[in-house]
């Protein structure tokens, strides 16, 4: 299967819905490997993918995402990304 393509640009509405993605498309461990928590697809799935993704061109660090991920909420808010000279 494809990946989504990505928003030109990465808005803050994205951004939530990358979170969202991340969260409720987390791996869970099942007896035939890893799975997606919702829909029970092999880990990744295309929606995780695409939230990583996202996340990271939004600036976040994979460790950063890994800890939302863990956090398990999938409303937690997202930082703006920083600007060098702003």
């Amino acid at each position: 299967m494809w990946d989504i393509p990505l928003p030109p640009y990465v808005t803050g509405e994205d951004a939530q819905f990358a979170v969202r993605a991340v969260v409720v498309h987390a791996p869970r461990r099942w007896s035939g490997g890893t799975v997606c928590r919702n829909d029970a697809s092999p880990h990744p799935c295309r929606l995780h993918r695409w939230g990583r993704r996202v996340l990271a061109l939004r600036g976040l660090r994979a460790a950063e995402i890994d800890l939302l991920i863990e956090r398990g909420d999938p409303a937690a808010t997202v930082r703006p990304p920083d600007r060098p000279g702003a």
